[in-house]
């Protein structure tokens, strides 16, 4: 059951798990306080996006590597990226590149889940045998008193989950077009005044009710219960979250910026999220804009890469440089980290098979976690500079290795998370290192001091 669907029902499944019981056990898991409320925005590529066609061209390479598209200058110096990403170019400055981060999950799953778990993860699973970096950060820091949900999937990332966590870490989840005039999120903000009272019938019948009463341990749980029934009340029938998800309220003139369609709109909610207090934001651009297979997995088989990568980088490119360019103009970009990755790049050399719906015979690029390109703005990371390099056919990585901790190391340090010393309790209640190795990206760091959020250290 999605985090959607325990707000649409609400109060009403009492015998059930309902969304006040969910916040109570988020808090009994261990709660914090959020410093000075820094966010993250991931950007997230299903399929995994070819690098040589993005964030590392390659157009001195052969023609069986480079592919038809050249490079062009952008507004950073000496900083080079695909033909496709003219928008991109506009703000390069705002932006940090990484070309060379790697790992070993060599399909989407393990991928997905190595990027951020931070452990190998090389069994293919639907869900990881760890929680992923935003489920830990969702547990620590939840707090009752919010009218909005710490962590938010706005189409989220798909094969990550809390694991042993269990979903009350996971986030609340989003679905739907946000560029079609009817969106929106229909089980929070209640307007209707029979729905409101129907509500407020619930919340009486709530508190009568003995046998939930008994399930209760002790008076202070049995007030922490209180406190999060108040606030399932409040995202039900307050105005914060309603106004958060309101896309329609925006400046018509910035949602064009973004783009008219799917993951503009995406792309802008996610702005929208954070500048209204929620924390974690993570947005996947995939579905029909990717093509006929609906993400960026361009095998042969699936999709003419070249053709499918210049459909798509239209609006991938307008989406994703409207919003570094909204964050910034908004002040937001100390607060607010934006990364934008996939899980892996694709492969150097083009491979040539038919597809498999017109039995043509097409150029692909297959899966190459050897090589992963991402891009990081925001939180006061300098932009307009490259870190790491691959070689010329951008098949391995020559400078600046980058592993999958050291880019959670760097987006825990921005949220104000000492990771490397926190630990959390298996299904077996034998401790885990959250990040046992692993350093934040000093380039990605941002410079100047920053209160760092409270944290309660489990294990």
């Amino acid at each position: 059951m999605h985090r959607r669907e325990f707000l649409r029902l609400g109060l009403a499944g009492l015998a059930n798990l309902t969304l006040p019981e969910l916040l109570a056990q988020r808090a009994r898991a261990g709660t914090s306080a959020a410093g000075d409320r820094t966010a993250v925005i991931v950007v997230w590529l299903q399929g995994g996006a070819s690098h040589l066609e993005t964030y590392d061209p390659k157009p001195d390479a052969p023609a069986e590597i480079r592919g038809p598209f050249g490079s062009i200058a952008t507004k950073a110096k000496g900083v080079r990226l695909s033909e496709l990403l003219p928008g991109h170019a506009a703000v390069a400055d705002r932006f940090a590149i990484v070309r060379s981060l790697a790992h070993s999950g060599f399909c989407h799953q393990q991928g997905n889940q190595q990027m951020f778990t931070g452990h190998p993860e090389l069994v293919l699973k639907l869900k990881p045998e760890h929680p992923d970096m935003f489920c830990i950060a969702n547990r620590l820091r939840s707090d009752p008193t919010r009218s909005l949900p710490a962590y938010v999937g706005v189409n989220p990332i798909p094969y990550l989950g809390g694991a042993y966590l269990g979903p009350a870490s996971e986030p609340f989840a989003v679905y739907g077009d946000p560029n079609t005039p009817s969106f929106s999120v229909s089980e929070i903000g209640i307007r209707d005044a029979g729905e409101l009272r129907r509500l407020d019938r619930r919340m009486k019948l709530a508190a009568s009710f003995d046998q939930m009463r008994s399930t209760l341990d002790d008076r202070l749980e049995r007030e922490s219960f209180d406190a999060f029934q108040h606030q399932a009340y409040t995202m039900l029938a307050g105005p914060a979250a309603r106004r958060a998800f309101d896309i329609e309220s925006e400046d018509p003139r910035l949602r064009d910026r973004y783009g008219r369609n799917t993951w503009g709109q995406r792309c802008l909610l996610a702005r929208r999220l954070v500048e209204a207090g929620v924390d974690l934001v993570t947005t996947s651009l995939d579905g029909p804009l990717c093509g006929r297979v609906g993400n960026w997995d361009d095998h042969a088989v699936n999709h003419h890469v070249f053709d499918a990568m210049k459909a798509r980088c239209r609006y991938f490119d307008q989406a994703v440089s409207a919003l570094i360019e909204d964050i910034h103009n908004r002040g937001l970009d100390r607060r607010v980290l934006v990364v934008v990755t996939g899980e892996f790049g694709r492969t150097p050399r083009i491979s040539y098979a038919k597809d498999s719906a017109s039995g043509v015979m097409q150029p692909g690029r297959d899966h190459w976690p050897r090589a992963v390109s991402l891009i990081v703005s925001g939180g006061g990371v300098q932009g307009g500079q490259v870190i790491g390099a691959t070689d010329r056919h951008g098949a391995d990585v020559t400078q600046r290795r980058v592993g999958v901790r050291d880019l959670m190391a760097t987006i825990y340090q921005h949220l104000g998370i000492d990771a490397a010393r926190l630990t959390l309790k298996d299904r077996t209640g034998r401790p885990v290192p959250v990040l046992p190795e692993g350093r934040a990206i000093p380039e990605l760091v941002a410079q100047g001091p920053r209160t760092p959020a409270r944290q309660t250290r489990t294990g």
